[in-house]
């Protein structure tokens, strides 16, 4: 750990100097950056004076202790000494905390996607269910959400798909452990012989991506344009305002038809393209870092099965960390806090166990 401390002590000191250095003012991204680096580096190389500052005064009431010759002298030392040892292990354990590698991209807001899966008319409806879950749970976190493309399936009360923009604090970070497959197991209200059936959902969540993150040439684009519609293929627009937009070397496809502006879904369309395409370049940029370890939760593997909601037992299982809760109703009323937190926590235990 200490080798490690002492790389980022020396980095610290390279940045500060790069920060006076005018060619780097005159790049605001690089700038930028750097900046954020120095700041995240800050408290680390702070928390590791005070842990050596610590010791050094540890190793001088020992002495002490052993020097002196009254017992109430001696006495208060070894007060002393029990509080400098655990002040010396509080800060070994804020750094062991601040060296666990944080992702930049968990301070960003996030483009989040609902999607109807296997299941038919079930899971259209449950994709519906999710979409008002999830949407409840942004407005008691208090961020902001805007529409991008909400598409109703023909079946009343369910959606095709929901594509959202969610603004705010640290918001990928908070929802990136939602990526998956979500299971319902329940009966359906056209059931007649009370038998439970089982359909599915998907959840992607896309770190929104900024123009510096990302350049996309305008040449690698088809865009069409078309009326809106509404469910089951009713025109709601007599005006070509929505937008389809194709990323020809990726084959990426986004529409908007939420606006009644061709311009407003062209920008909301291209939000959603730049956020997917920079997925692309992450999970690419990641992928070695990813296989040399096993992800306890695997926030970016939209395959697999996350989590079950069995209503008849009112019961949510997470199966990346062997969550049970028996609290199902309040979770489809946007109480999320304790599931997200657990994840987070199995997420941090796992990394600080590698920098330990």
């Amino acid at each position: 750990m200490f080798d490690k401390l002492e790389k980022v002590r020396s980095r610290y000191n390279q940045i500060a100097e790069l920060l006076l250095n005018p060619e780097i003012t005159k790049d605001q991204n690089e700038f930028r950056k750097l900046r954020k680096e120095y700041s995240d580096l800050e408290d680390i190389v702070n928390n590791y004076d005070i842990y050596l500052q610590t010791k050094k005064e540890i190793e001088e009431n020992k002495q002490l202790i052993y020097d002196t010759n009254e017992s109430e002298m001696r006495e208060l030392a070894r007060e002393e000494q029990e509080r400098l040892e655990d002040k010396l292990s509080s800060v070994e354990n804020v750094i062991k905390e601040l060296l666990i590698p944080k992702n930049p991209e968990d301070d960003k807001n996030a483009i989040f996607e609902i999607r109807a899966g296997t299941g038919g008319e079930e899971a259209s409806i449950f994709a519906h269910d999710l979409y008002r879950m999830y949407t409840r749970y942004f407005e008691l976190k208090g961020w902001k959400v805007e529409t991008i493309e909400f598409s109703e399936s023909s079946n009343p009360g369910g959606i095709k798909e929901a594509v959202l923009n969610v603004s705010g604090k640290s918001i990928y970070g908070d929802l990136k452990y939602e990526s998956g497959v979500h299971r319902v197991q329940r009966i359906p209200e056209t059931e007649t012989k009370g038998r439970v059936h089982t359909s599915a959902a998907s959840v992607a969540v896309f770190p929104e991506a900024e123009d510096f993150d990302l350049v996309i040439n305008d040449n690698d684009l088809k865009i069409d344009v078309f009326r809106s519609g509404g469910a089951g293929g009713q025109n709601v627009n007599k005006v070509e305002t929505a937008i389809r937009i194709t990323h020809l070397p990726t084959n990426t496809v986004v529409q908007c038809q939420d606006e009644r502006s061709q311009l407003k879904n062209k920008l909301k369309a291209m939000k959603v393209l730049r956020s997917r395409l920079y997925e692309l370049e992450l999970e690419k940029r990641d992928k070695e870092q990813i296989s040399q370890r096993k992800n306890m939760v695997k926030s970016g593997d939209r395959s697999d099965k996350i989590r079950t909601y069995n209503f008849p037992q009112n019961r949510l299982t997470d199966h990346r960390i062997g969550l049970t809760l028996y609290n199902l109703s309040d979770v489809m009323e946007g109480d999320l806090d304790e599931i997200i937190d657990r994840l987070k926590t199995a997420d941090r235990a796992e990394r600080l166990g590698d920098v330990g």
